[in-house]
């Protein structure tokens, strides 16, 4: 699984919601047509006279998701611009979707606007695998499944984390005491024992159970971790929490 794959799965199932936020920050869905997916963009068009028009070109950010028969659902979040030479993009998606012809006979096509979605991060959910299987990939980027972005070393990361798609999920941190709770409760079977125990991300719900158990707190959101780690490195700083260590350190005393 890739970045186009996954585009290519949204223009098979075509018909797919695309979600904006409204002039009043109210959230406004809709199902449009994915008329094109090619070199890792996606492609859709709307009328001028549209609200969703208008909400495009307010701020330009787009929420798509769809799913397929296999029970296989694709995200993607990103920024919709629209494209120059107009008639000619729109000549092209008429000639890829006939269908359109009957819906804008004519010169009525031209009231319609292309837009493309060429940066922003995908996602890819398999819920017909057992365990469930989940990747992320970044537009335009080099591919990474989470197993793959995990194994990184340290500078490649830093290098990518530009392009790298976001972390989402459970960390568990080097507070683990090795207890196995987490393991015995999580509903995908995906976490190993270790000096701490892993999180194996391409399997994981991100529904948190392991999170909410832990008797020691040892379990943190990933982009809640990174981003203190982050920190702590710009400053020179030691990442230990002194009040959640001494949280984490009570509690140990309390097993």
């Amino acid at each position: 699984m890739n970045a186009q794959k996954c585009l290519d799965l949204l223009r098979e199932i075509k018909d797919v919601a695309f979600a904006t936020v409204s002039e009043d920050g109210k959230p406004q869905i809709r199902i449009i047509d994915v008329m094109l997916a090619e070199n890792e963009k996606l492609y859709f068009c709307t009328a001028r006279g549209k609200d969703f028009y208008r909400q495009l070109m307010a701020s330009g950010d787009v929420a798509v998701t769809g799913l397929t028969k296999d029970w296989q659902m694709i995200r993607l979040d990103g920024r919709a611009e629209k494209l120059e030479d107009q008639k000619m993009w729109i000549d092209r998606i008429f000639e890829e979707n006939p269908s359109m012809k009957g819906v804008y006979p004519g010169e009525s096509r031209y009231i319609l606007e292309p837009f493309c979605i060429s940066e922003g991060q995908v996602e890819f959910f398999d819920l017909g695998k057992s365990p469930i299987y989940r990747a992320a990939f970044r537009l335009g980027s080099d591919i990474r499944t989470e197993k793959q972005n995990t194994d990184q070393s340290r500078n490649d990361r830093k290098a990518a984390e530009a392009v790298a798609p976001v972390k989402k999920g459970f960390l568990i941190t080097d507070a683990c005491i090795g207890c196995g709770k987490c393991a015995g409760l999580c509903p995908q079977q995906c976490i190993e024992p270790g000096t701490p125990y892993r999180i194996m991300q391409e399997h994981c719900l991100h529904c948190g159970l392991c999170f909410e158990n832990c008797p020691v707190s040892a379990i943190e959101k990933r982009l809640e971790n990174e981003s203190a780690v982050r920190n702590c490195e710009k400053s020179g700083q030691n990442n230990e929490n002194p009040d959640r260590a001494k949280k984490q350190q009570e509690k140990r005393d309390d097993l």
